[in-house]
């Protein structure tokens, strides 16, 4: 059940990415229900990879490679989805940024299901 309302979260963060950034935009709910989804699924199975093989330009720059790769991620799922389209690489770095501040923001807001 969290699972579904994380996914219903970060799907608001989204549109909520698109309405204050005019080079983001969404075409639907529906869309950033799609968009939220394959966002999840390139974070969870692509970045970790992407981070090892980029770990020594991550250290060079002491982590802020990480909003690179973060933004090429955003853009990615941007180029995959047709109503969900992200306008070049800077206004997908910040809206990474965007999109990770207000997704953990309202997450911290769900119950932990801890007190039973």
């Amino acid at each position: 059940m969290r699972l579904i309302l994380v996914w219903l979260v970060n799907a608001c963060a989204l549109l909520a990415v698109a309405y204050l950034l005019p080079s983001i935009q969404v075409a639907s709910f529906g869309s950033a229900l799609g968009a939220a989804l394959v966002l999840g699924l390139v974070n969870t199975l692509l970045r970790p990879l992407l981070v090892l093989l980029t770990l020594p330009v991550t250290v060079l720059t002491l982590g802020l490679f990480l909003l690179v790769l973060n933004g090429l991620m955003f853009w990615l799922a941007g180029s995959l989805l047709d109503g969900f389209v992200v306008g070049g690489f800077w206004p997908a770095v910040f809206g990474a940024i965007l999109y990770s501040l207000f997704s953990s923001a309202l997450s911290s807001l769900l119950p932990t299901g801890e007190a039973r």
